[in-house]
């Protein structure tokens, strides 16, 4: 609570500005400007980090959106601590629906990339150097957030629905859930996991965005524990598998006094075998061996 009124979240829009279906999310009116119930925040910024918890656990993504300039900076920042994609520029429409074509621009993003690394460009005119580098940065300004992103997220998280109406209306029709900071002036409805709050002051977005990022993170480290574990239980399960690290019978510590017993036997055998058959030797007389 005392982090969510530093922060300035309880601080709607202007009455005048209001959208009446967030009405149960506003807690008064104080200057002509709503206030929001920041109980009802608290209670929404758990459901919306349980489900963000669970979905990157079951092995989804996340995709973090904010275009406005107040979130780009702090979109970015969070969704890389986090490992996550993110879109903080310009949302192209169809981003979801038509993510076939989007995987094609992608691809050309990574081939310009390739081919200012391994010196195609020194073999070019400098105006098709300048027409590629072009090219390369604007792909990498709309797109190089979702660069390594293979396939739709699991979950989208979205600052300002208003703004962002292209990208919940495209994630509305693919199924996929919205975790969304919804302030005063916005439409609450059709979005999965709504939390009420500022979506203008730059501390407010952060906060958001960093607490969204913690439930990616701690949910990675479930998951890494959870791979540690049965490696602890098959560790357990060959025990009586022959492996490079176990001890094999060649190498195990051998008693010297009694190898040394052991094997003095057989070498006082073998000499005495030898007198025998030394003796058992015919001798030819005619021989006479001089000094």
């Amino acid at each position: 609570m005392k982090s969510l009124l530093e922060s300035g979240v309880h601080f709607g829009h202007q009455v005048k500005r209001w959208d009446p279906r967030m009405k149960k999310y506003i807690f008064a009116e104080r200057n002509g400007i709503h206030i929001i119930d920041l109980q009802k925040t608290i209670q929404a910024i758990k459901d919306a980090y349980e489900a963000v918890r669970r979905n990157v656990a079951s092995g989804k993504t996340v995709l973090f959106v904010g275009t406005k300039k107040q979130a780009q900076q702090t979109i970015q920042k969070e969704a890389e601590r986090c490992g996550m994609f993110y879109v903080n520029n310009r949302w192209l429409g169809g981003m979801l629906t038509n993510f076939v074509t989007i995987k094609k621009s992608l691809l050309r993003l990574k081939k310009l990339e390739k081919m200012e690394i391994d010196g195609t460009f020194e073999n070019l005119t400098k105006k098709e150097i300048a027409s590629l580098g072009k090219e390369r940065t604007k792909l990498q300004k709309n797109l190089g957030g979702i660069k390594e992103m293979k396939d739709p997220p699991g979950i989208l998280f979205v600052i300002d629905t208003r703004k962002e109406a292209i990208a919940v209306a495209e994630a509305q029709r693919m199924g996929i859930p919205i975790v969304a900071v919804v302030d005063t002036n916005c439409n609450p409805e059709g979005i999965d996991y709504p939390v009420p709050g500022n979506d203008d002051a730059i501390r407010a977005i952060t906060l958001f965005t960093q607490i969204v990022a913690n439930a990616v993170v701690e949910a990675d480290n479930e998951v890494g524990l959870k791979i540690i574990e049965t490696l602890g239980d098959e560790d357990e399960n060959m025990e009586g598998v022959m492996t490079d690290v176990s001890v094999k019978e060649e190498d195990r510590e051998i008693d010297i006094e009694s190898y040394s017993s052991e094997t003095a036997a057989p070498e006082n055998k073998t000499a005495e075998a030898d007198t025998e058959e030394d003796e058992q030797l015919p001798v030819d007389v005619d021989k006479v061996y001089e000094e």
